[in-house]
């Protein structure tokens, strides 16, 4: 099993007022990208960072420093997730990977037992895993038929309806080689992704889309904290207690 990992860094951490790259930006004494190369580099074989142009150079020096031999792909203009995660694609699919796994930058607080758990759920029918928590009022939230099966994305940015306890992502996604190949650039030039709102290219409404080549395979995650994104000095306070209490 060959996994590579594409992780979306092109944001600029301005809501934690920070003059960093947000995926350079400290927790708790390290940057959220070592945190993401401690978590992921037991498990896959290939690193992709997609970044802002102005970022390179401060994030390949990053990688450098911690020895992570990451590819670095730029995103030129911030138009949203589901274009950063195609920012890859050429070199991804080049090494033809079993599985490509996504990670957002600043999920720092994903627990070694849940990414182990993604990696142990071998499922060759899914065409995607992901783990997922039940949290008061959600950012996200999935919303399931009678059958369980994900049918719609509500995105709180968005401004679509939310319920007062909804069903969340933890950023973290594992996508079948070939969904990510041929799937998910289909899905993208269908259009039917973009926010209602911020009129934003999301990734998460792929989850629902009827044109996957099988189903969405989700577990719980360990804890609902691994849900926060450090988005703003109050998640990066939270995120920095869960780690400090490990």
């Amino acid at each position: 099993m060959t996994r590579a990992l594409v992780v979306p860094a092109a944001g600029t951490g301005s809501r934690l007022g920070s003059p960093l790259p947000k995926v350079l930006h400290p927790v708790a004494g390290r940057s959220m990208l070592a945190h993401l190369a401690a978590r992921f580099t037991p498990w896959v074989d290939a690193v992709h960072v997609v970044v802002r142009p102005q970022d390179r150079e401060a994030v390949a020096a990053e990688c450098a420093a911690l020895g992570l031999p990451a590819s670095l792909h730029l995103q030129p203009q911030p138009i949203g997730m589901l274009d950063a995660v195609l920012c890859a694609h050429a070199a991804v699919t080049a090494d033809a990977p079993d599985e490509v796994w996504i990670a957002w930058c600043d999920q720092v607080a994903l627990r070694p037992a849940t990414v182990a758990r993604l990696a142990a759920i071998a499922d060759g029918r899914a065409a995607i895993r992901l783990p997922t928590c039940l949290r008061p009022e959600p950012y996200i939230h999935l919303e399931r038929d009678d059958l369980g099966r994900i049918v719609r994305v509500r995105h709180r940015r968005e401004d679509d309806a939310m319920p007062a306890v909804g069903e969340t992502d933890c950023g973290l996604f594992a996508l079948r080689g070939d969904v990510y190949r041929d799937h998910l650039p289909r899905f993208a030039r269908e259009d039917v992704a973009s926010g209602a709102r911020t009129g934003e290219r999301n990734f998460l409404p792929f989850l629902a889309w009827p044109g996957l080549p099988g189903p969405v395979v989700s577990f719980p995650c360990e804890d609902a904290s691994e849900t926060i994104g450090v988005n703003t000095p109050a998640d990066l306070a939270t995120v920095e207690r869960v780690l400090a209490a490990g």
